[in-house]
């Protein structure tokens, strides 16, 4: 396609191999998407709106401005938002439009190559796309693509849309929007800037969140609400599940939608990834997690002394499960937030050191007492299995693991990077030898009506994770057991 020009990183090779494009491992946030147009210092706002968003994603930064000129500022770096900018880079994003992403690869591995928002030029025009959430066929496009000839310079599922935008016969942006977003599966809470005009849009599901709010003349989009609360800006909706909304110098229209389909909002937003002072669904994330605490402590009540959180993303349903059972809430779990994503480890055969680094107990709050233990899910368990240790040697007398959500059985393709059915700890064993394995007193996980009924007002949820039920095609993932099984045959013939 002579007509598009990806923009790469200096150390991008001129393509990159199919094999590298996979799912990473490790349950890690989803990523952070922000944009704003409209404003002086769009860039300025966007860099604060991702500040917000850090805890969506650690890997990479990136901001891109565009200018009254059509000229793109572009500032990608690996790590944290604070660390990839300063004044001085801020001050060279120019201009009243910005797209900013905060990631966490759940596609494509840790590297400046596949930091976004990508930016490419597209007919002289910069064209820009921050997305959360994973293309769950991205892989079969992307060999169909390379086959017609389009070459890919990073590993992430989000340059398929690049590519399908280009390839459209389309001539006008809108149609060449609709028709990249018509083409993809799964999920996608995305913004798409083509010179200085804004595209938002999620996915007919609606899987992942994003939200529009209003700054003044300027108009501001951002995964969660607490970004526009870090801007001063004001809450004005949701981006609706299948929306394709165009933003010009702050003016919203919204266009013609996506094809609708059973709405499925990830129930493990309100769990785990959103912040607790942010409205996800209709719903405050911290009321949510109170409630799951509180209907946790009906299931599962024990004979206990007092109630501790797994700092932080349990804090509010630890203090449900407080409220409702009358046992007081301690904060005997002190986290370390300086760890940072690297140190250096004494002995592999020390296993407990990495929680003990990131968690210390308070001894006078643990020694002699029979606590509860609550965390808001439970993954691989080596977290869990090194708290309760930690929790041991300071001289608690039992120790009750409580989980605010239902074991997770099954990987997540919808965004949430986790492991593979074979690491996860309740995907084969009962709730006892789990119990065991973690040296736990006892074990009891909120039930799945429980879950829902707690945040009934605000579903129907996607609940793949805990039940297995997958509301997207899997195309990619089918496309390989089909590889497989043809293998297979071919071995035996």
């Amino acid at each position: 396609m002579k007509h598009l020009d990806v923009i790469p990183s200096p150390d991008v090779p001129a393509e990159t191999s199919l094999e590298n494009f996979r799912p990473a491992t490790g349950l890690r946030e989803a990523c952070g998407v922000a944009a704003v147009s409209g404003a002086k210092e769009a860039a300025n706002l966007v860099f604060l709106a991702l500040y917000a968003l850090q805890h969506r994603g650690q890997e990479s930064a990136g901001v891109v401005s565009m200018d009254s000129g059509g000229r793109c500022h572009v500032k990608k770096a690996m790590g944290l938002v604070a660390d990839a900018f300063d004044p001085e880079v801020l001050e060279g994003l120019k201009g009243r439009v910005a797209v900013g992403h905060t990631r966490y690869s759940t596609s494509g591995e840790s590297h400046q190559r596949n930091a976004q928002p990508l930016v490419v030029d597209f007919r002289g025009s910069p064209l820009v796309v921050a997305h959360n959430g994973t293309l769950t066929n991205a892989a079969t496009l992307r060999r169909s693509l390379a086959r017609d000839g389009s070459i890919f310079q990073t590993e992430v599922d989000s340059e398929t849309l690049v590519h399908l935008f280009a390839r459209s016969r389309h001539l006008d942006e809108e149609g060449r929007v609709d028709d990249a977003l018509t083409q993809v599966q799964g999920a996608f809470a995305l913004v798409m800037a083509i010179g200085d005009t804004l595209y938002a849009a999620r996915d007919a599901r609606g899987f992942r969140p994003l939200v529009l709010g209003r700054l003044g003349e300027a108009a501001v989009v951002v995964s969660e609400t607490c970004a526009l609360d870090m801007i001063g800006a004001e809450f004005v909706r949701e981006i609706e599940p299948g929306e394709v909304v165009r933003i010009r110098d702050g003016k919203v229209q919204s266009l013609r939608p996506l094809r609708p389909a059973p709405r499925s909002a990830c129930l493990f937003e309100l769990v785990y990834f959103s912040r607790p002072d942010s409205v996800v669904w209709g719903a405050s994330v911290n009321t949510a997690r109170r409630a799951f605490g509180k209907q946790l402590a009906k299931e599962h009540p024990v004979d206990a002394d007092c109630v501790v959180a797994v700092p932080d993303s349990a804090n509010s349903a630890a203090l449900g499960y407080s409220e409702e059972s009358g046992l007081p809430f301690e904060l005997a779990l002190i986290r370390n937030h300086y760890v940072g994503r690297t140190f250096i480890q004494p002995s592999q055969a020390d296993r407990d050191f990495r929680v003990r680094v990131k968690y210390n107990p308070v001894g006078s709050l643990v020694e002699g007492r029979r606590l509860v233990v609550v965390d808001d899910s439970l993954v691989r368990g080596t977290t869990s299995r090194g708290l309760i240790s930690l929790l041991r040697i300071a001289g608690a007398e039992e120790v009750h693991l409580r989980i605010a959500s239902p074991p997770v059985k099954f990987p997540c393709y919808y965004g949430i990077d986790m492991p593979t059915r074979e690491e996860l700890i309740g995907s084969s064993r009962s709730v006892e030898e789990i119990a065991d394995r973690l040296g736990a007193d006892s074990l009891g996980y909120l039930t799945m009506e429980g879950m829902q009924d707690a945040v009934s007002d605000h579903g129907p949820f996607c609940t793949a994770c805990w039940s297995g039920n997958y509301p997207a095609p899997l195309t990619d993932m089918d496309a390989e057991e089909a590889d497989a099984m043809q293998l297979q045959l071919d071995e035996l013939s």
